[in-house]
């Protein structure tokens, strides 16, 4: 196989006090399908290196396999849409697997829950049309607004918090967990629950920004979602796609604008919706 990048670079608007061009190095992610005797197992969101120790450990610790040596072959391949991790085991290895296969989601942070396909893996995003529009320093303050509403994080210093901010009514709903999926799938729910719109406020992340939580986000019809944390490459490209407003490395001096950016004004004015 030929090596697939675990890094490139994105070439990115900074604001801090005024908008500049700059480019910062981004982690790749890659949709890694562990396949045993041709049969799908799990597909993982993971770095695409050092793959072949990733497809022995996994084994390993889900204790599909016992000793390495149950592994007959494994073979790293490059699909259109993926890496396929395929591996043989032996015959009582492949029995004992059989008798038990079932569907896994992976560790939080990398896996998908509930998906076994390259195929929906990297299906297309939704795609968000929403015009609703903020000036730097606005969200710049809203930013600044939600460590103290981070309960559970103050008391753990351990979970991640999704919000969603809403310029109409100055509101802000926060769902914490100790996976960032799981706290984005709660703030989904809260903000369906309440009635509100995605298209009506601003996504705000704690973590890094991977794939799916831009899948997610589109799902929901939000235009903006601001993280703290830096994104993969691949999200920044499923961010474009979906016509999402992508802003991360959020700190107390500003942040980046990696996709979509006219929906920043550089300009001091109140939060507001066009169109």
């Amino acid at each position: 196989m030929s090596s697939l990048p675990s890094a490139v670079v994105a070439h990115v608007t900074v604001w801090r006090g005024d908008m500049s061009a700059a480019s910062r190095v981004l982690p790749e992610e890659t949709a890694v399908v562990l396949t045993y005797d041709r049969v799908s197992f799990a597909v993982m969101m993971a770095t695409p290196a050092n793959l072949e120790d990733f497809a022995l450990g996994f084994s390993l610790t889900e204790r599909i396999i016992e000793t390495p040596s149950d592994i007959t072959s494994l073979e790293i391949v490059i699909l259109p849409d993926g890496i396929d991790c395929r591996m043989s085991l032996t015959p009582l290895r492949r029995d004992a697997l059989e008798a038990r296969r079932r569907h896994i989601a992976g560790p939080a942070g990398c896996g998908l829950c509930g998906i076994d396909r390259l195929a929906e893996a990297v299906r297309p995003p939704a795609q968000v049309a929403a015009c609703l529009r903020i000036s730097a320093i606005d969200l710049s303050v809203v930013l600044a607004r939600l460590p103290a509403l981070q309960v559970l994080n103050r008391q753990t210093r351990a979970v991640h918090a999704a919000a969603f901010f809403t310029p109409v009514g100055d509101r802000m709903l926060v769902r914490e967990d100790v996976g960032r999926h799981n706290a984005l799938d709660k703030l989904v729910g809260a903000v369906t629950r309440e009635g509100l719109k995605g298209d009506q406020g601003i996504v705000i992340m704690t973590s890094r920004v991977s794939i799916e939580l831009i899948q997610k986000t589109a799902a929901l019809g939000a235009g903006i979602l601001a993280a703290v944390s830096v994104p993969t490459a691949r999200a920044v490209q499923e961010a474009e796609r979906a016509g999402i407003t992508l802003i991360a490395v959020a700190r107390d001096d500003g942040f980046e604008i990696f996709s979509h950016p006219k929906r920043i004004i550089e300009a001091c004015a109140p939060c507001r919706s066009t169109g």
